[in-house]
């Protein structure tokens, strides 16, 4: 049985609504909470200094992860207020950053704040290439993808991105083990961005070729 192709009714009022939210608005609902991450960790003497409430949470990294924990919160119901649903990938990684977060905070060990990502990561690894292992190519409902390929386009790219999600586990794992928290912090905001972007965009050709709509475009000019 072939892996289920993945489309979206246009006249599906959640996509339309969704479609609705300005582009940037949507970057910085998906970014801000790391953004603020990186400020909160670097600045964490002067955020003490202008509210005094926030040396309760201990040093820099204790404090960016309060932060980030309630960041993540607001841009969660933010875009759930927004679109009246919520991605998979961004709820997972939430649920995640909060009981990390928790333990974080209470235990006063940055082990579990470090860890995160790696979790997050081998999750969606895991589940990709598990589905795969099963006959299901599962990343257009992890990313509740726009695209609309065929079978064996799904195929490909879950596997491709199966494995990045396992790399990217792989490269937190080697960073935080092996370079101060600063460096850690750093790397999480603005390493794993532009390489995840850059695996992004190498995956377009697969996708053009593997499009639904580009072929459909292409046997209606071969009709006439």
């Amino acid at each position: 049985m072939n892996p289920p192709i993945l489309e979206r009714d246009p006249s599906d009022p959640q996509k339309q609504k969704k479609e609705g939210v300005n582009p940037l608005l949507k970057l910085v609902l998906e970014l801000g909470p790391l953004m603020v991450f990186f400020f909160a960790n670097a600045r964490s003497a002067w955020l003490v200094q202008k509210f005094p409430v926030l040396a309760e949470f201990g040093g820099p990294i204790f404090v960016a992860t309060g932060l980030f924990m309630a960041a993540t919160a607001i841009a969660l119901i933010a875009s759930w207020l927004l679109t009246r649903t919520l991605p998979i990938m961004p709820m997972v990684s939430g649920v995640v950053v909060f009981v990390f977060g928790a333990l974080t905070l209470y235990l006063q060990d940055d082990i579990f704040i470090k860890m995160k990502p790696t979790i997050v990561n081998m999750l969606f690894g895991g589940v990709l290439l598990g589905g795969l292992f099963f006959g299901k190519s599962l990343l257009g409902y992890v990313f509740d993808s726009a695209f609309s390929l065929d079978a064996e386009g799904w195929k490909k790219l879950t596997f491709r991105w199966g494995l990045f999600f396992l790399f990217l586990a792989l490269v937190n794992e080697v960073v935080w083990r092996n370079f101060s928290t600063d460096a850690w912090v750093t790397f999480k905001v603005w390493g794993i961005m532009p390489i995840t972007l850059l695996f992004t965009f190498s995956q377009m050709p697969l996708i053009m070729r593997h499009s639904l709509e580009g072929k459909t475009g292409n046997e209606e000019k071969a009709g006439k």
